[in-house]
């Protein structure tokens, strides 16, 4: 599997301009000042933004062409999406949660909530199924939201400062676990952060845009990304 980003996206004062390709099982760091344009070009892939020129193919799949007038919805993409401030459903339970994504894609109530609670106690948090969002702790929040992307089995995994929310006394124990998510993730997978540390361990390969603009692409153990 292999995804290829060739597009333009604008926006009212703004346009996110990338030409880039990602092989298959690569970890991927995407960073960059605030309003670089890395929240956008997630939200592109995942396909909550279209793109205004070019396209984007995943493993030979054309997702969005704006040539073709092609496009794919999100829940039809293989996706899994965790961003920034987890986008749980409040009104549901843990248990709930997890499975709304295998609900979203056509499987019926009765096996996505065999799958959700199978993917619940493989996180250990089976004592936290039926409690609503509200009674979790960030670190607890955010580990429902990883579940719930990874539950749909998906071919890319696209992670939105996904330790951002997170209470600092806790960061480091969730980020060593997932780290080990994304090492056991099949797929590809998209990070964005600002912590140079989570950068390093999460990532094998860094992207820098700056002001809509791919500035800077190479191995993390390259240290010229950190100054740009």
């Amino acid at each position: 599997m292999t995804l290829h980003l060739d597009f333009v996206v604008r926006l009212a004062d703004f346009s996110l301009c990338v030409d880039l390709t990602i092989a298959n099982g690569q970890s991927v760091a995407i960073v960059g000042v605030n309003g670089a344009g890395k929240t956008t070009l997630l939200k592109t892939i995942a396909g909550l933004v279209t793109v205004d020129e070019g396209r984007i193919v995943l493993d030979e799949q054309v997702l969005d062409s704006a040539d073709d007038d092609e496009f794919v919805t999100p829940e039809k993409r293989g996706m899994g999406v965790v961003f920034q401030d987890y986008l749980l459903f409040d009104h549901l339970s843990v248990l709930e949660n997890v499975a709304f994504g295998l609900r979203a894609r056509g499987i019926g109530k009765a096996e996505a909530r065999v799958r959700a609670r199978e993917m619940v106690a493989s996180n250990g948090l089976t004592e936290l199924a039926e409690r609503r969002p509200k009674a979790l702790s960030g670190g607890q929040r955010q580990r429902v939201a990883l579940m719930r992307a990874l539950a749909v089995r998906p071919r890319l995994l696209l992670l939105d400062e996904p330790l951002s929310a997170v209470d600092s006394s806790a960061r480091a124990d969730l980020r060593a676990a997932l780290v080990q998510r994304i090492d056991e993730f099949a797929g590809t997978t998209l990070v964005v952060s600002h912590d140079p540390t989570d950068v390093m361990v999460m990532a094998k390969r860094v992207i820098v845009l700056d002001s809509g603009n791919v500035v800077w692409d190479g191995p993390v153990t390259d240290d010229g990304w950190r100054s740009r």
